[in-house]
């Protein structure tokens, strides 16, 4: 079951028809007769939460991942992500760039992102900062633009693009401009980067927990220790936390 915006994705990406159930996000649908309420989080176009109380009463929140938490309920237990979930890394706090992103559009730059939510994200914003021309874009992006996006404005090949491109960053030493950028917080790509992200920072997810106000939390994705790292602050502060990984752990 996916939304019907991450279906039409998933046929993009992959090239095929999708067989499964879709949803439009924010509609209550049915898994095994628990009704599931849907919510946008804004992570990328289509992305969702899902909300349902069980039969003790108890109401539970799986976040997915998260841009934007404002419409999110209040629930007993939460499963959150926990991307930018490490308190004691530098890097997991941050604010979006809006302004060096401001600045690179105005020199007509070009700009690497992931097909997949990024890609929309960027135009989203160079529509919105006032650039109404052509948009290069390598083909996936593109095609995944137009389908999710239907104020993205007009977009071309960024093979006959002069000017500004969002491309993959496999594709980003193809394009015209000399100015490139990649919108990504990675450090393993010999462009400059502008942090754009589709997460809460630490701060973000604080924000968040307090607003949800959860008796209990599970922490997942990614693997690793930045889950066990979450719940292990979150229990710091008072809240009965764990990370999927611990359950597997202490659950015979």
């Amino acid at each position: 079951m996916a939304s019907k915006e991450t279906a039409s994705a998933l046929e993009i990406r992959h090239g095929r028809p999708y067989l499964g159930q879709t949803f439009q996000v924010g509609d209550t649908i049915d898994i095994c007769g628990v009704k599931v309420q849907t919510i946008p989080t804004r992570h990328t176009i289509g992305s969702c939460a899902f909300f349902w109380e069980n039969s003790q009463g108890t109401r539970i929140l799986v976040t997915g991942d998260v841009k934007d938490y404002r419409n999110l309920p209040r629930c007993d237990l939460l499963v959150s992500e926990a991307n930018y979930g490490d308190p004691w890394d530098n890097s997991c706090v941050f604010d979006d760039d809006l302004d060096s992103f401001w600045d690179a559009l105005n020199s007509g730059a070009a700009f690497g992102a992931y097909a997949f939510g990024k890609a929309q994200r960027a135009v989203s914003l160079i529509r919105g900062m006032g650039y109404f021309g052509e948009i290069g874009m390598d083909p996936e992006s593109l095609a995944l633009t137009e389908a999710l996006l239907p104020s993205c404005g007009p977009l071309v090949d960024f093979r006959d693009a002069p000017g500004t491109s969002v491309v993959t960053f496999s594709n980003l030493s193809s394009v015209r401009p000399r100015e490139r950028f990649v919108l990504t917080g990675r450090t393993d790509l010999n462009y400059r980067n502008i942090r754009l992200s589709d997460h809460l920072d630490f701060r973000g997810l604080m924000r968040m927990f307090d607003h949800l106000q959860p008796q209990g939390a599970i922490a997942y994705h990614p693997e690793g220790s930045r889950s066990r790292l979450l719940a292990h602050h979150l229990r710091q502060i008072g809240l009965d936390a764990v990370s999927v990984d611990q359950i597997e752990q202490t659950v015979p």
